[in-house]
């Protein structure tokens, strides 16, 4: 029997990141709704499990396998990686857009009232991720390196203030989606991310750069949601449950 139509988006994102290419040419959401089987999706999408499996396959045949694969990490170089590269982008790249966002509504705004809510939802998604972000950084990302060090000393596991490492990881896990939902109405609103034909440099600058932003957003959520938060719960049960484990 063929396990593939079974697996869950996430999972096979998890073994090779390339396969997200083809899911996101489909419209699969690979991230905030990994947990879907590959059979619901197709069965919603009108897809044949089977030709998508052969389109994944040959996907990753055209290419190298990945030299770094993130699922064999340490999960405190995974949570410094997320740290520094995708809270670093988001970081660098809110304030570019909003500048041009803003520009656009001013210059274009009357005959495309649609970049007034464009702006509106990206500046919420601004505000959300930038309070997402410290909450990671100065509370989850921290306790989870305590976990891993308390593993290797085989020391006592720490003892968080929030009761276990399943309650902030289930907010910040209804926050990937509510930050997920956002862009997929940034995507709607923008045609794709199409600058209509009378678009200036600006406007397709500020389409791409939105569209690029929302895939760094999608790889982030994946590394968080589909590994570093699976893994963290596992090692903290494994911990404080050492004849269990």
């Amino acid at each position: 029997m063929n396990p593939f139509p079974s697996r869950t988006i996430g999972s096979i994102v998890t073994d090779d990141f390339r396969a997200a290419a083809v899911f996101t040419a489909h419209g699969i959401d690979f991230c905030c709704k990994g947990g879907r089987t590959i059979q619901d999706v197709c069965n919603a999408k009108g897809i044949d499990p089977a030709a998508l499996e052969n389109e994944i396959k040959a996907s990753l045949g055209r290419d190298a396998a990945p030299a770094d694969d993130p699922n064999t990490w340490t999960l405190t170089r995974l949570a410094e990686h997320i740290e520094r590269v995708h809270h670093g982008y988001v970081s660098e790249r809110t304030p570019v857009l909003q500048q041009y966002l803003g520009k656009l509504c001013k210059v274009h705004g009357e005959q495309h009232p649609e970049l007034f809510d464009i702006a509106l939802e990206f500046d919420a998604c601004a505000g959300a991720l930038a309070a997402h972000m410290k909450k990671e950084e100065l509370i989850l990302f921290p306790f989870v390196t305590r976990l891993e060090l308390a593993k290797r000393e085989q020391s006592a596991p720490p003892v968080p203030h929030f009761g276990t490492v399943k309650n902030p990881v289930k907010m910040m896990m209804h926050e990937h989606d509510e930050e997920g939902e956002r862009f997929r109405r940034i995507a709607a609103l923008s045609n794709g991310y199409t600058p209509p034909a009378d678009g200036c440099n600006t406007y397709r600058a500020a389409f791409a750069l939105l569209q690029e932003f929302e895939q760094d957003l999608h790889r982030h959520i994946h590394l968080e949601n589909n590994i570093l938060f699976p893994k963290a719960v596992a090692l903290e049960r494994a911990l404080s449950n050492p004849v269990a484990s």
